[in-house]
């Protein structure tokens, strides 16, 4: 395929670049930097007021429908918007699992009640969403969801409601959220990926307790959450009941979409910031080290062409997603790996005069320890590979 910009792309890079320098001052100049995997405490209200400032001037769910409040825009441009946002060292923002996920799935698969009542929301970031997947015995195996919700009939003083019990962990920003989309077990006695459905569930509600969990990061975006009787709108079930599964991988297809090439450039600036480290402090003068360096930057430039040739290819091979997922992971790593060999004895301790504070390379270090775990963990991904592209049999399951 054609990895090439055409002059109207180009165009758009230009135009885009040049909003985030004149809109990335004044208030907002502070906050380049900062938030992002294992940093997501820092300055949320402010990337929170930034992200609707985004949307006040159309930046925000590029790629959806003009129908639905989007810009339409192309593959292209959403990565070059990626890109630029990623370069200009633009804020986390805080609306990821709104925009990126939930949104492009209510286009898809909800209703048009559904989509009017919290596609606009997402699209202005005045409602914040979580997502209700991984349990306590169902991280990586998300079949084996156990939460349970029941469908309670209308009456003369009610209207219908799903009554949900249960527990969900590392539920991210939970804690900042107002609304989290649960998978849930709806049909008695289902198993595995049957019987699931994919309820729209109100945080702020009697029957819901989000318990923060500190990291060794030394922040706490992930959480627990509880359900405890807790109730949302009998209409408020995406798809139909029971045929959950179907909609949760739809959203799971999303997340790895354009996004993922503006975590690549994020990825290169950490990668050229780490070789001035180790230009600075002479490790660089280490031939392994510089080796280890070189063959970083080659990885990542195959990483990113392997990435945009399977967004852009007509005939999108079987399997590319788990294939990305267990690249980059184990990338990124091994470049939290390498930082600390950089650092040498100054990576083993915390900053002169603080309690516990890290740096941003000892950040990176603990946070990629969870890379190969969260958004599928790397056997769950080779599992996937192997049995539904290769055909071998399947892992044997309890």
């Amino acid at each position: 395929m054609d990895l090439t910009y055409s002059e109207a792309d180009q165009a758009f890079r230009a135009e885009v670049r040049a909003w985030l320098e004149e809109h990335l001052s004044g208030e907002y100049a502070a906050l380049r930097g900062l938030g992002g995997a294992g940093r997501d405490h820092e300055a949320h209200d402010e990337r929170l007021a930034w992200n609707r400032h985004l949307a006040a001037h159309g930046w925000t769910c590029l790629g959806w429908p003009t129908e639905h409040g989007g810009r339409g825009l192309s593959l292209w441009q959403q990565v070059i918007f990626h890109e630029e946002y990623a370069r200009a060292d633009a804020p986390a923002r805080v609306n990821h699992l709104g925009e990126e996920l939930l949104g492009p799935t209510l286009v898809e698969h909800g209703t048009p009640a559904q989509q009017e009542r919290f596609l606009p929301r997402i699209r202005a970031v005045e409602e914040l969403w979580c997502q209700g997947y991984s349990e306590p015995g169902a991280g990586s195996d998300l079949a084996n969801v156990q939460t349970k919700a029941r469908l309670v009939s209308a009456s003369s003083t009610t209207e219908g409601q799903w009554v949900l019990d249960g527990q969900k962990v590392w539920t991210s920003n939970a804690h900042e959220s107002d609304w989290i989309f649960v998978l849930a077990r709806t049909e008695p006695g289902s198993r595995r990926h049957e019987g699931l459905s994919f309820l729209l569930v109100p945080i702020d509600q009697e029957g819901v307790e989000v318990r923060p969990i500190e990291q060794l990061t030394g922040g706490s975006e992930f959480n627990e959450v509880f359900f405890t009787g807790a109730r949302t709108g009998a209409d408020l079930v995406v798809g139909e009941p029971g045929r959950g599964w179907a909609v949760a991988m739809s959203l799971l297809g999303h997340e790895r979409g354009v996004s993922v090439l503006g975590q690549i450039v994020g990825f290169s600036r950490e990668l050229r910031g780490l070789v001035e480290v180790a230009r600075g402090n002479g490790t660089l003068d280490d031939p392994v080290v510089r080796d280890r360096l070189a063959r970083a930057t080659v990885e990542l430039e195959v990483i990113r062409l392997n990435a945009l040739r399977s967004l852009g290819g007509t005939d999108r091979p079987a399997g590319a997603d788990s294939i990305a997922k267990l690249v980059w992971a184990g990338w990124h790593q091994r470049l939290g790996e390498l930082a600390m060999d950089v650092l040498g004895p100054a990576g083993l301790t915390a900053r002169p005069g603080a309690t516990y504070e890290l740096d941003e390379w000892q950040r990176l270090y603990l946070f990629s320890r969870a890379d190969t775990i969260y958004g599928g963990s790397d056997e769950v991904q080779r599992n996937i590979l192997a049995e539904r592209v290769l055909g071998l049999p399947r892992e044997a399951r309890g």
